[in-house]
């Protein structure tokens, strides 16, 4: 009952503009002070995850060795590259929350950075920005009724249905077997 509350009602759908202004305004201004300011890096908070990494406190035993690792042999390597993804995804994070525009999507990649921070170690507002994420995640589509989404979705439905139609009517398909 309240899931179907969630994704159907009008009222939840005008508390979720709330829940994504707010955590909207954060992720982007979060990413237009990285893109703005002095020069972001995130080397040292990477380096300082891999030195310092959470370890169960009863064996010593990393919690999460796999993640230490991909900082440590991919994410410190390729620094230069995570020191455009995160504050221009920061950003994106935050402009689609704002406009409402593929909220699910948005919402989606704002949770996956905020693990990622939590993984390595920083609490922050990490917590609160997974619980409001995962609120907006479940409401799904009405999360973004009052937004960009309310004109992009049935958009996309129907060109995606077009091209679907397409190729089951033996048009354009490249997935179709040939004969011969």
């Amino acid at each position: 009952m309240v899931l179907t509350w969630m994704k159907k009602s009008r009222m939840a759908a005008a508390i979720f503009v709330l829940l994504r202004l707010y955590i909207g305004v954060k992720w982007l201004s979060a990413g237009w002070g990285k893109l703005t300011g002095e020069g972001f890096s995130s080397a040292g908070f990477m380096a300082n995850a891999v030195e310092n990494p959470i370890t169960d406190k009863a064996t010593g035993l990393l919690v999460y060795p796999v993640y230490t690792g991909f900082l440590e042999h991919f994410a410190l390597p390729n620094a230069d590259l995570f020191n455009l993804i995160i504050p221009i995804g920061e950003f994106l994070v935050g402009l689609g929350l704002i406009l409402g525009a593929f909220t699910t999507t948005a919402v989606l990649f704002g949770l996956l950075m905020n693990f990622m921070f939590l993984l390595a170690g920083s609490i922050s507002t990490n917590p609160w920005m997974v619980l409001l994420g995962g609120i907006i995640l479940i409401g799904g589509a009405n999360a973004g009724k009052f937004g960009l989404d309310y004109y992009l979705l049935p958009y996309m439905k129907t060109r995606f249905q077009r091209i679907a139609g397409k190729s089951r009517n033996g048009g354009d398909n490249p997935f179709k077997p040939t004969a011969g």
